[in-house]
């Protein structure tokens, strides 16, 4: 059975003129500029909360990785050091390691103790000399470099709550521009009288659109969250161990030098 050319003839614009507006319409920034003031309003505070976050996320990529780095090669000088002091003269360059920053500070307050116990003319930072340093000295010693593993950890946790804070309320955000744009657009429908999908569309694709942007600023404040804070407690289990073998250090030393001087 022959086909009517007519009939042909009229197939194809029919099939052009559904396939070409699901290709073609498909532009954002039409549907943000329409929309109400209220959305608009959403999109703004999500465009503030996006790239604040983002600001965030380059930082801490280089304050974390500068961290990571310094501290690897601290550990590598210091474990080769022949002493103490030498450890502190050859680390002192290393600013953003958290390690180094709590061995620096470990090392004063040491120096402090042995000052405290040792005669003037006699003190040395790089010898502990024949003295009987209490539990308590060791105990002050210890306080002071969890004080300052604490600091170093608020410090690379700095804004980070930030990131878990847009995480959290960004899609909330969204949704409220979602519902009061479906709202704008039920009301319209009620001003107009009619209900038909072309009247009905914009409006509520607007509103989808605040959504939309929501997601969008939620999702990577959480992924980079979720990855800096995993850093930060490998920072933080370094700055532990450290402490431990720091302390355990001084202490083997001093009972060193303290059977040394009854013999």
């Amino acid at each position: 059975m022959e086909i009517p050319v007519n009939l042909v003839s009229l197939s194809l614009p029919l099939v052009q003129a559904a396939a070409g507006p699901a290709v073609s319409d498909l532009d954002i920034l039409p549907l943000v500029f329409n929309a109400g003031p209220v959305v608009k309003g959403v999109m703004m505070v999500l465009l503030a909360f996006s790239m604040v976050c983002w600001a965030i996320i380059f930082s801490k990529l280089v304050q974390l990785s500068r961290a990571k780095t310094q501290t690897a090669e601290f550990l590598d000088l210091f474990w080769g050091a022949r002493s103490l002091n030498s450890a502190f003269t050859d680390t002192r360059h290393l600013t953003a390691s958290p390690v180094a920053a709590i061995f620096r500070l470990g090392f004063v307050e040491l120096g402090k103790l042995l000052q405290a116990h040792t005669p003037a003319d006699t003190a040395s930072r790089d010898s502990l000399g024949a003295i009987a340093v209490t539990g308590a000295g060791l105990d002050n010693v210890n306080r002071a470099l969890r004080r300052a593993m604490n600091t170093e950890t608020t410090r690379l946790s700095r804004a980070l709550t930030f990131l878990a804070t847009t995480g959290n309320t960004a899609p909330f955000i969204g949704l409220f521009g979602t519902v009061w744009g479906i709202m704008t657009s039920f009301r319209g429908i009620g001003l107009k009288g009619s209900a038909s999908l072309a009247v009905v569309a914009p409006g509520i694709s607007e509103a989808l659109v605040a959504t939309a942007a929501g997601l969008a600023a939620a999702i990577p404040a959480v992924v980079a969250y979720n990855y800096f804070l995993s850093k930060v407690r490998v920072l933080e289990a370094e700055m532990g161990n450290f402490i431990s073998d720091f302390l355990n250090i001084v202490e083997r030393d001093m009972l060193r030098r303290a059977q040394h001087q009854e013999k």
